[in-house]
């Protein structure tokens, strides 16, 4: 092998590789800014809750939409397929989480059932209710036709969210800015 052939083959091995590139997930990686199309209306991200355990990915992402002046959520649980909630914030009042019941009656209207229970940390992105980085009480309900309700407590406060459950098809994602 001649000495060119040999200061060839060490240039190309030297020469940088391209780096694969991560497949980008929408439905995980929106940020505030971004746009959210769900059943044809479009809304902007004003902010995002990532829920986790110590050690684990994310299994529950909350994107809070707004149109104009009014704001709702688009609640994403992860599992084997990603189940999807558009969520209206509801008023009401408890004042401890150890009162929530395992039935709620929303208006005389439905009654929900608790379908589960669980504590999670939670990353916070924009304009949301709740702190980064603390732990957050989520109740999930089901009801009647199709129905959820979720109610959320952080350290004194909670929200909740009345939704119905929209396939993920249906959801599009675009980048605001790049």
């Amino acid at each position: 092998m001649s000495i060119w052939k040999r200061v060839g083959s060490i240039i190309k091995s030297n020469k940088e590789q391209p780096q694969p590139v991560k497949a980008s997930n929408p439905i995980e990686d929106s940020q505030v800014g971004d746009i959210i199309n769900v059943d044809l209306e479009e809304y902007i991200v004003s902010g995002k809750l990532v829920y986790f355990d110590r050690g684990f990915p994310p299994h529950r992402i909350v994107y809070y939409l707004q149109n104009g002046s009014e704001i709702s959520s688009l609640l994403i649980e992860k599992g084997r397929s990603y189940e999807c909630f558009v969520c209206h914030f509801v008023e009401g009042a408890l004042d401890d989480p150890n009162d929530v019941p395992t039935e709620l009656d929303v208006n005389g209207e439905v009654t929900y059932s608790l379908e589960n229970q669980r504590t999670d940390l939670v990353r916070a992105e924009g304009r949301t209710d709740f702190r980064a980085n603390d732990e957050v009480i989520l109740w999930r309900y089901f009801g009647s036709e199709g129905r959820y309700f979720f109610l959320q407590w952080q350290d004194g406060k909670f929200v909740a969210m009345e939704g119905t459950k929209t396939p993920a098809g249906q959801i599009k994602f675009m980048k605001g800015s790049l």
